[in-house]
């Protein structure tokens, strides 16, 4: 069966003037064409809706009946079409899922949700734990914000680069790597401890050794960075991070920071959401306060109120990838 929704319209105006003259001035057209949709109406409801009485025309039983929800259905239908409203942060009560890696979460997790819960105190964060495989997750809705270190290569899937991250060395105090120059031959002879959701013992710092025709001795593979950090301060195992995401959990295990004796590029950090939410004020809102908690990660000590290093690499949030990208 077709139905003509404006017909909804029509009849939610008839029942709130309550004549054929009065809706057709409610919703500018002539008397003419509103007769022929009370008409259609009638065909379609199977009941009379208005009937004249004297000089004017009075509600059926039926229509009294489904007034109150004609008229909700119509604005109901008016707020789903028409342009959004203006946020209003005190009133929204959403929950939002933020997928990050395990140092990003332990770096920015507590400031995220404090700055999160301040504006919007009804709004509920998940951070969940990495999951060990890549999943369609934010194609299904499942996770609205995530972090990376590459970029998507799903044209629906959206990314802004907040910052780019150095690697740096992190061993225990009295190492004997803090006894003279950390060289790259002391570096490789030392053993070494990886960081990997999967348990692999090799990640791109080895690569780059192979391509030098250099090998490091890796004897075990953490699932976290909190564990790497850990068994480091235990250990003599050697353990190479980015240095911004990690800084405050070595300092606060009072552990020694190195140089890296090889020359790599920096590490990029990408927040990727589905283009579903480019339009969604709430979503947008939330990756512009999430930007601005992990941006703070690359700002110099000295300046807090500089945007810092990840200033200077930022990509602009269009909407959609930038075509350069």
């Amino acid at each position: 069966m077709q139905l003509d929704l404006n017909l909804l319209t029509a009849l939610d105006a008839l029942l709130e003037e309550g004549s054929v003259a009065g809706a057709a001035a409610r919703l500018h057209v002539t008397a003419p064409a509103m007769s022929r949709s009370l008409g259609r109406i009638r065909k379609a409801t199977g009941d009379q809706i208005l009937v004249r009485t004297g000089r004017s025309m009075v509600p059926t039983t039926r229509a009294l009946a489904i007034r109150a929800e004609v008229h909700t259905l119509v604005q109901q239908a008016h707020r789903l079409l028409s342009a959004q409203q203006e946020l209003d942060l005190a009133a929204l009560e959403r929950v939002f899922t933020v997928r990050w890696h395990d140092a990003l979460a332990a770096a920015c997790g507590t400031a995220l949700i404090a700055a999160v819960h301040r504006q919007a105190p009804g709004v509920q964060l998940r951070l969940p734990a990495e999951p060990g495989t890549d999943t369609p997750e934010l194609r299904r809705g499942e996770v609205d914000l995530e972090s990376s270190a590459g970029r998507p290569t799903l044209p629906d899937i959206r990314h802004r680069l907040v910052g780019r991250d150095r690697l740096v060395v992190a061993v225990r105090p009295g190492h004997p790597l803090t006894e003279g120059p950390p060289s790259l031959d002391r570096y490789t002879a030392a053993e070494h401890l990886t960081v990997s959701r999967r348990g692999s013992l090799r990640d791109p710092i080895d690569d780059a050794l192979t391509a030098r025709g250099l090998e490091r001795r890796v004897v075990a593979a953490g699932p976290t960075t909190s564990f790497a950090l850990h068994l480091a301060l235990g250990t003599d195992l050697v353990v190479t991070l980015p240095d911004a995401v990690t800084r405050a959990a070595r300092d606060q295990l009072g552990l020694v920071t190195l140089p890296l004796p090889l020359q790599l590029p920096d590490v990029p950090l990408y927040l990727l959401w589905h283009r579903r939410y480019d339009d969604d004020r709430a979503h947008t809102w939330l990756r512009e306060t999430a930007f601005e908690t992990v941006q703070a990660l690359f700002a110099p000590p000295a300046a807090s109120s500089a945007l810092g290093e990840g200033q200077d690499h930022a990509e602009p949030e269009t909407g959609r990838v930038p075509t350069d990208h």
